[in-house]
């Protein structure tokens, strides 16, 4: 009944509380078309400050004078309009020059919060080659320069003895269902050892929901996985 009034006097009654606003939007009775209506008869006008970087400022103005911010990311097509793309750009170099491959750049922006334009999820390896090549940093060798004991696996040899693509691991880890210590090159080592070889296949397979690689704490041994 409120909406019929709404749409057919095209104002709001004055009797009308914004506390009961959620429960005639969740109710099933309205359509698409009578929240529209709805929404023309609350708000006096929206106001979007673009701003220069990704984020613009969306502004309620509810009839009555009650304002509304709303903080929106957008879409850009260049770090430099990113909010944040000096702290990209600086962190991403200062791992690019220590020998950390481009992927795994990548990966460790992501987990500290930073993501590409047209990317609001992650950083994407492309947008890593693209500043290092900017700023004249030459890629080094990948993964297989780094050397560890016979006793460990890196990831591109524990995909290979599994016969799986490497960068599935490296979702794994992102997604928090592979726990392991990352080394100070960024690199993951694993145990070479049937033990591990075979939780990775079980998590691989879903036979297992979560592996905990880490390192063992005192009076614990082995990993654990459920």
């Amino acid at each position: 009944m409120f909406i019929k009034i709404l749409l057919r006097n095209g104002r709001v009654p004055p009797d009308m509380s914004f506390d009961s606003l959620p429960q005639i939007w969740a109710n099933d009775a309205p359509t698409d078309a009578h929240r529209k209506a709805l929404l023309r008869c609350l708000i006096e006008k929206v106001v979007l400050d673009r701003g220069e970087g990704n984020v613009a400022l969306a502004r309620s103005v509810w009839r009555g004078g009650t304002v509304t911010d709303l903080h929106v990311k957008m879409k850009v097509k260049f770090v430099a309009k990113l909010t944040r793309s000096e702290e990209l750009r600086k962190r991403l170099l200062e791992l690019a020059l220590t020998g950390v491959p481009g992927d795994q750049v990548a990966e460790m922006l992501t987990r500290e919060g930073y993501h590409s334009p047209n990317c609001e999820e992650k950083v994407l390896p492309i947008t890593v080659q693209r500043l290092r090549l900017a700023a004249g940093i030459k890629a080094k060798a990948q993964r297989n320069r780094w050397t560890h004991e016979p006793t460990l696996f890196s990831a591109v040899q524990l995909a290979a003895s599994l016969a799986i693509p490497v960068n599935w691991i490296y979702v794994q880890i992102r997604r928090m269902r592979l726990l392991i210590d990352q080394q100070s090159t960024g690199a993951y080592l694993y145990q070479n050892s049937p033990a591990v070889v075979n939780a990775v296949r079980d998590l691989r397979n879903r036979t297992i929901h979560h592996l905990d690689l880490r390192i063992i704490q005192p009076n614990q041994e082995g990993h654990q996985h459920e």
